[in-house]
Parts: structure tokens; C-alpha cells; sequence
């Protein structure tokens, strides 16, 4: 059944329109051409204007000359007017980002873990980074109009909770959103890592991007973020990209689902340091490794590899062909130009992968017979998912969202 709207939200909407072409325009647009761009009548859009001057969100920034009549004041988003903060759980680090109005990042922090706690305990040391990060920026607390959390699938994000993440054991069903909430006192966001990456690509390109591309993450674990139309795709329960358990070929490694080849067990660094160890490629560890120091060693993997190890370029050659298999079904079940990668582990191994990957692909009929496939690398490495994590509060506050316009119960 069709619902209507109310003049609030078309209002509301008709404010985020403006806001987001200004955003994008780079240079800035004045009023007239937000008339034209936008069809919006002149009155509505001066009254838009301003309200967006009166808030502070942009600026007159200079006159340009028009082609009749006096010149013409250009109007520009305030970059520095507000501010939001990005989060990306990951098992092995906590990585958190201000971001400005345009998506540019003010400030950064890391925070390794060993292994991740309980969820209280987490949730506090979360808070903690987040105030001082916005402490560290000079930023004022006031600007700061919200916290973006990016974290392992699955996830039900209507409910602000994770669902039993693999790497995070006992996180069963957790409530991220409501203890950070209560910790910082600022709105939250939840979205899933590999989303949230594929959210923060498309952000931060712009129009010079595709409007059809995949995101695949590398943490510690592997996913794939979608975006279609210029709009990122969660699917019916906000998990779209859980593809851990794509085959990769029946002569693969048994994984913990029972079934051998899954390509998400075959890019984990854990197991690709478990084979460098028995090809003698690395020391076995003194104890249990934990997550630091297994990404330690997949650093130590991936720099062997391009320092001219045949055994060590063997392991990650046989992962990027297997992972290739995935990237190929992604793209031909979805017919894309463009597949991104990055993520924590992804900048160690981003030159063998991609080469193996392109070689891989580059007869494949399927795939390349209407148009080629580009394979590349994120723009923002391995910080996506926390500055993707932090667009997501933007873009709750500068991009227009048809769905903002229904009336529901």
C-alpha cells in the first residue's frame, strides 16, 4: 500500500537536495542554479538558503558573473561547521576518524587490541577513543553531531545490535548503539563493516565514481559492500555481502561450516600465517598467537612475498586466484564495471592480489564480453570502514533519502 507525506518531510527533503548539490558542486552554486538544477521555485530555494546560512552549514563565498543581470553569489558548504565520528570495530583494532562537512578527515586514532573483551568493556573504551579524539582535534563538542560504528557482521541493525560476529565471541546479540549512546551522549549509527566501506568509497568519489560497484573488505575476515544506482544496497536485513562462504573451488580447505573452498576461510591472515608456518616460511609461534600478532606476521607473509619468496608468493598467488573465483561471480551475478578493494589487511597484499586477480580474469567471456571490469584500489585503505562509519552520520544530515518522505506508523 502506497503512504503520502506531509509538508515537514517534503520540506526536510527538499532542504538535504539543496545541501547535497551544494556539497558536490566543489566550486560552489549560486541560487539561480540551484533553481535550475533542482526545479524547485526561486522563493522555496532563497527560503532553504536561508535556513542553511542561519545554521551555519554554508557560505556565500564570492560572485561569479552571469550571463545577463549582476553577478551572481556562490554559496558553499562549511566544511568546518560540524563535524562526525567514525568507528570501525575490528577484531584485531578500533579505529576511529573525524570527519568534516565534506567528508575530509580531521583527525585519527588507532587503537590495537589483542583480543576484544566483553561488550561493556569495549563499548567503554570506544567512548573513551571517541572523546579523545574529538578532545585531541580542538574540534568543540557542540559541532560533533554524531558517532558512526562500523562492525563485523551479521548484525541487526534496527536494533542497534551485532548477531554473533565470528571473531567476537559471546557478542550473541549486543546493543552497540544504546551503551555507546548513554557513553558519549551522541547520536549512533550502526552499519556493518563492509558496508559501511562501500558507503565511505562513494561518499568520498563523488560523481567521479561509478554508480555500480562492490566493495570487498579485508580484516580479519572478508565481506563485500554494494552499491547500485549510486545508492549503497543492504538488503531485507541490512547484511548484503556476507560472502565468506562463496566457493572457491572443492580443493580447498575444509571451513568451520563443514563445507571445503569457502573463499572467506582462504583470505583469512590467520590462516594464510597457519600455512606460511607449516611451509617453513615463518617460526611457529612461542604460544597462542593472538590478533596482533597474527597480523603481524601476515604483514611479515605479505613483505617476503614481494621481497622475491617463491614459497610465500605461492600461499597468496593460490588466495588471490581463489578469491578472483568470488569477484567473478559478484560481478557477472550483477553486472558491474568495478570491483574496490580494501580494509586493514587489504594495503600488505593490494599489488600481488590485484595482479593475480586481473591475469585471472582477463579471458573470462562472462565477465569482460560487454564491457571490461576494473579492479582497484580503495581511496581511503585501510581506514574505509571508520570513515564510511562517520558519512554515515553525515549523510543522515546533508543526502536526500526518498524513504524520509513516507508517513509510517
Amino acid at each position: 500500500m502506497h503512504k503520502g507525506s506531509n509538508l515537514e518531510r517534503v520540506g526536510r527533503y527538499n532542504l538535504t537536495v539543496v545541501l547535497d548539490l551544494i556539497r558536490r558542486s566543489g566550486e560552489g552554486l549560486s541560487r539561480v542554479q540551484l533553481v535550475e538544477s533542482t526545479g524547485l521555485s526561486t522563493q522555496t530555494v532563497s527560503n532553504i538558503v536561508r535556513r542553511l546560512l542561519e545554521e551555519g552549514l554554508v557560505a556565500e563565498t564570492g560572485k561569479v558573473a552571469g550571463k545577463m543581470g549582476k553577478p551572481r553569489t556562490l554559496l558553499r558548504i562549511d566544511a568546518l561547521s560540524r563535524f562526525a565520528v567514525g568507528v570501525h570495530l575490528d577484531p584485531s583494532v578500533i579505529s576511529c576518524v573525524l570527519l568534516d562537512l565534506s567528508g575530509a578527515v580531521a583527525a585519527r586514532s588507532h587503537i590495537p587490541i589483542r583480543s576484544v573483551a566483553g561488550p561493556d568493556q569495549t563499548v567503554r573504551v570506544i567512548a573513551e577513543a571517541v572523546d579523545a579524539l574529538i578532545d585531541k582535534s580542538g574540534v568543540e563538542r557542540g559541532r560533533v553531531i554524531g558517532v558512526g560504528m562500523a562492525a563485523p557482521g551479521p548484525m541487526d541493525a534496527s536494533g542497534g545490535g551485532v548477531v554473533g560476529p565470528p571473531l567476537l565471541t559471546g557478542w550473541e546479540r549486543v546493543d552497540l548503539c544504546e551503551g555507546l549512546r548513554g557513553a558519549t551522549g551522541l547520536p549512533v549509527f550502526l552499519d556493518k563493516d563492509s558496508t559501511a566501506a562501500a558507503h565511505g568509497e562513494l561518499w568520498i568519489s563523488g560523481e567521479s565514481a561509478p554508480h555500480d560497484f562492490a566493495f570487498v573488505y579485508l580484516g580479519t575476515g572478508l565481506g563485500s559492500g554494494l552499491v547500485i544506482n549510486g545508492e549503497v544496497v543492504r538488503g531485507s536485513s541490512n547484511n548484503v555481502g556476507e560472502i565468506g562462504h562463496f566457493s572457491a573451488g572443492i580443493d580447498g580447505p575444509v571451513c568451520s561450516c563443514g563445507r571445503p573452498g569457502c573463499v572467506g576461510l582462504t583470505t583469512m591472515p590467520s590462516y594464510l600465517v597457519g600455512r606460511a608456518v607449516e611451509a617453513g616460511i615463518l617460526e611457529p609461534s612461542a604460544g597462542e598467537p593472538d590478533l596482533q600478532e597474527t597480523m603481524a606476521r601476515f604483514r611479515l607473509l605479505a613483505a617476503e612475498a614481494r621481497e622475491g619468496s617463491a614459497a610465500a608468493r605461492a600461499i597468496l598467488r593460490d588466495s588471490a586466484t581463489r578469491l578472483a573465483r568470488a569477484v567473478e561471480d559478484i560481478a557477472s551475478l550483477l553486472d558491474l564495471e568495478r570491483i574496490v578493494f580494501g580494509g586493514p589487511s587489504w594495503p600488505a597484499v593490494s599489488g600481488l592480489y590485484l595482479a593475480v586477480m586481473r591475469e585471472a580474469l582477463a579471458d573470462r567471456k562472462a565477465v569482460g564480453a560487454i564491457h571490461p571490469l576494473e579492479l582497484v584500489d580503495s581511496a581511503l585503505a585501510e581506514d574505509v570502514a571508520a570513515v564510511g562509519a562517520g558519512c554515515l552520520v553525515l549523510n543522515e544530515l546533508l543526502s536526500p533519502r526518498a524513504d524520509g518522505l513516507l508517513l509510517v506508523p
